[in-house]
């Protein structure tokens, strides 16, 4: 299964874009702050990661403020060069 929950904050966002058969499309960096328990010691995670959202989600997130919380949904997958990891998100959530 390849499923992710995160939430996050849109740290950058690039120009609403359109797809070869006309959907939006719409590149983003999101941050994330948390912390977590790993073998019973709490751990403090921030990470960076590239995204992507095609279609009504795109548009949503293209009206979303920079730095303003959210929380998303969505699959794994290569980047085009095939370095690195490409989250597609495919959800926008009020909260997990």
């Amino acid at each position: 299964m390849n499923r992710v929950l995160l939430s996050a904050q849109i740290l950058e966002r690039k120009a609403l874009r359109y797809t070869p058969a006309g959907l939006p499309a719409l590149d983003l960096v999101l941050q994330h702050e948390s912390q977590v328990v790993e073998a019973q010691l709490t751990r403090k995670v921030q990470l960076e990661v590239r995204a992507v959202a095609i279609g009504p989600i795109a548009e949503q997130l293209n009206r979303q403020a920079i730095g303003e919380p959210i929380a998303v949904a969505g699959f794994l997958g290569a980047t085009r060069t095939g370095r690195g990891v490409l989250l597609h998100i495919t959800e926008l959530n009020e909260s997990f």
